[in-house]
C-alpha cells in the first residue's frame, strides 16, 4: 500500500483557535500530541465554539450579486423595513420573504412551508400580521414593514420577546420569529377590540383575552415542537400585565382514555 502524503493529526500545524483551546484545557507537550491523535479536526472545532468571539457569529453573510438577466420583469421598489428604506430592483414575482432573506440578509423571518400554512414567515405590514411568503415585494411599496429584527426597543427586548424567554415559548426556535410577530399583532388587535371565530358575541368588543381566544388567534402559527402552552402563557402575561406562573398538570385516567377513544 502506498503511504499517504497527508500529514497526520500529530504533524499538522494547529490553527489559532485550536491552540487557544488546548491552552485553556491545559494540554501541552506529549499529552497534546496524544490528544490530537485521538481527536478529529471536526471534534476540536466543535469544542472551540465557546472560545470564538461574538463578533464572528454576528457577521452577516454577503448578499449574492444580482444577475440583471435573471429578472424577467424587473421593478424598482423602495422597501421601508424596521425604520430604514432599502431601494431594490426585484423580479415582479419575488416574494417579500425572499427579498428579506436573499437580498437584504434579514434572515429572522423563516421559510417553513412556503405555502402560507405554517406562519414561520410572519411579519408586520402597516401594523398587521402578514405571511411574507405569500406577499409580493412589489406590493409593499410605501408600506411600513417590521420584522422580528425590528421589534427590540433599543438595547432591550420587546415585552413579547422577553416573555417568550421567560416562559420557554420555543424549543428549536425555527418558528419563533413568526410566533412573536404574530403575538405582537394579536395584542394590538385586542386593544382595538377585534373579535375572533371563538368570540361568543361578535357584537361586543373583546379587549380581555382568554386562553381560548389566544389559542384561536395564534392558530395560524404552527409549532412542531409543541410549545403551545408556554406560548399562550407568554402572550397572556404581556396582555394582562400580570406575572404568569407555568400552568400544567398530568392528564387524568379519564382524559387519557378519552384521548385513546378519540383516536
Amino acid at each position: 500500500m502506498k503511504p499517504s502524503n497527508q500529514p497526520s493529526s500529530q504533524d499538522r500545524k494547529l490553527g489559532k483557535e485550536e491552540e487557544q483551546l488546548l491552552d485553556e484545557l491545559g494540554i501541552f507537550g506529549q499529552s497534546r500530541r496524544t490528544f490530537l491523535n485521538q481527536m478529529s479536526a471536526a471534534g476540536i472545532s466543535l469544542m472551540a465554539v465557546p472560545y470564538f468571539t461574538s463578533d464572528v457569529f454576528a457577521q452577516a453573510p454577503k448578499a449574492p450579486d444580482l444577475d440583471p438577466e435573471s429578472l424577467l420583469n424587473a421593478l424598482e421598489v423602495n422597501l421601508k423595513i424596521n425604520g430604514d428604506t432599502y431601494p431594490l430592483q426585484v423580479d415582479s414575482r419575488m416574494t417579500l420573504l425572499d427579498a428579506l432573506r436573499e437580498r437584504l440578509n434579514l434572515t429572522g423571518s423563516k421559510k417553513g412551508c412556503d405555502h402560507g400554512q405554517c406562519g414561520a414567515c410572519t411579519v408586520l405590514i402597516d401594523g398587521k400580521r402578514k405571511l411574507s411568503c405569500l406577499t409580493l415585494s412589489a406590493t409593499c411599496k410605501d408600506k411600513e414593514i417590521t420584522t422580528v429584527e425590528g421589534l427590540a426597543q433599543g438595547t432591550g427586548l420587546h415585552p413579547v420577546q422577553a416573555a417568550f424567554l421567560k416562559h420557554d415559548g420555543f424549543q428549536c426556535g425555527y418558528c419563533t420569529p413568526g410566533q412573536i410577530c404574530s403575538a405582537v399583532s394579536l395584542l394590538d388587535e385586542a386593544k382595538r377590540g377585534e373579535v375572533s371565530y371563538v368570540t361568543e358575541n361578535v357584537k361586543d368588543e373583546v379587549t380581555q383575552l382568554s386562553d381560548k381566544e389566544i389559542r384561536e388567534r395564534m392558530s395560524g402559527n404552527i409549532c412542531r415542537c409543541g410549545a403551545y402552552n408556554n406560548i399562550v402563557q407568554a402572550i397572556q402575561e404581556v396582555h394582562s400585565g400580570k406575572a404568569e406562573m407555568p400552568r400544567w398538570e398530568f392528564a387524568t385516567e379519564q382524559e387519557l382514555e378519552a384521548s385513546r377513544t378519540a383516536e
